[in-house]
């Protein structure tokens, strides 16, 4: 076995979840990441845990999902038991084809979403980690051999995530005591947002791995102005281009997309949080260089923010604040390298990809 599958599962099962004696760990995953999970399981046996494992399957879920009527979608009350006696819980994609359910009707998919959140709901209250596995249908989506993915993947996760917590709380200790945030890159993102009293997250590898983010949830109310994402997003198999949002009150009173504008509308209309932000992230993981079309590397790479339609998270938001409840949460990018500024109660503290902590920064 190769030593970086070895590695990763170390990372998983001591700095991200921290698994003890007797916990019960639930290891979700695709057959092609089979390594990672004989890895894992080893770990798991050096800890003494209790794991038990469900493999995921696309074509599987495909099958499932366009058999069913859209109204017959219900919540898997033994898969929401499950959750509740499960102390850990550790996601592994690895796709072999990354638009496998790029034919489920969007209205499908949204039924399922929301069928589905009671047990997300019960998940979130756990410690839990969503990781990856490289593979070679990943691979071939980012344009990148097999060997290079790899290479990739293990460079991104394998870091030394003491040193990347204390480069990302600089950023933390700004958005904690601002207030106001305000987005502008070239002449398609003018986006003013609220954060006042929502706390901010410095993401080191814990909850997703690989890690690299400070993320916080907006006020729901907030959003104003207009904001375009000039990163495709790969959602439920299909790829989403040139997404433009405006925003009006903290919802979205227009959008428009180039590409499978159906599966957007079909987002937004999930339920009423859909239509609002949940997150605001930025991403400061700079072994992440590149764009890959697998979101959970894209929205930690240096140089870009990603905002969240749908549900807010739950640590972001105090007990005196608005939470946003959706059933979706969907994650867009917007490349902040040139022509961008990130200001907060009117400083400016990123320009065209470099913090104001940083050096080279030209405020």
């Amino acid at each position: 076995m190769d030593e970086r599958v070895r590695r990763h599962a170390e990372i998983i099962v001591d700095h991200c979840t921290d698994v003890r004696a007797e916990d019960h760990v639930l290891v979700v995953a695709p057959a092609a990441a089979s390594d990672l999970v004989v890895a894992l399981y080893e770990r798991l046996g050096e800890r003494g845990a209790r794991p038990s494992l469900g493999w995921s399957n696309a074509r599987a879920h495909r099958a499932y999902v366009r058999a069913m009527a859209v109204g017959d979608f219900r919540t898997n009350d033994a898969e929401l038991a499950a959750m509740r006696e499960t102390d850990v819980i550790i996601f592994v994609s690895g796709p072999t084809n990354v638009a496998e359910t790029s034919d489920v009707d969007p209205a499908t998919t949204a039924a399922a979403s929301r069928a589905a959140q009671p047990i997300l709901e019960e998940r979130l209250e756990k410690r839990w980690v969503i990781t990856a596995h490289p593979t070679p249908g990943a691979a071939q989506k980012a344009g990148l051999s097999t060997a290079a993915w790899e290479d990739f993947v293990y460079g991104a996760v394998d870091r030394d995530w003491a040193a990347q917590a204390a480069f990302q709380a600089q950023l933390v200790d700004v958005l904690d005591a601002g207030a106001k945030v305000h987005l502008v890159s070239g002449d398609t993102t003018d986006l003013r947002l609220d954060i006042d009293g929502m706390r901010t997250v410095n993401d080191d590898g814990r909850l997703n791995l690989p890690g690299g983010e400070v993320y916080t949830s907006p006020n729901p109310d907030s959003a104003e102005g207009v904001v375009t994402f000039d990163q495709p997003l790969v959602h439920s198999g299909r790829e989403l281009r040139d997404v433009r949002l405006t925003f009006e009150g903290g919802e979205v009173v227009d959008y428009a997309a180039s590409q499978h504008e159906d599966l957007l509308a079909s987002i937004l209309e999930t339920d009423e949080g859909a239509r609002r932000l949940g997150e605001l992230g930025i991403g400061m993981n700079r072994a992440i260089d590149r764009f890959s079309y697998n979101m959970l590397f894209d929205e930690k790479m240096g140089d870009t923010i990603h905002l969240a339609l749908g549900n807010a998270i739950a640590e972001c938001v105090p007990d005196d604040r608005t939470f946003n409840a959706s059933a979706q949460h969907v994650d867009m990018l917007v490349d902040m390298s040139r022509d961008s500024r990130i200001e907060v109660d009117g400083e400016v503290v990123q320009r065209d990809g470099t913090f104001a902590f940083e050096d080279g920064f030209e405020g």
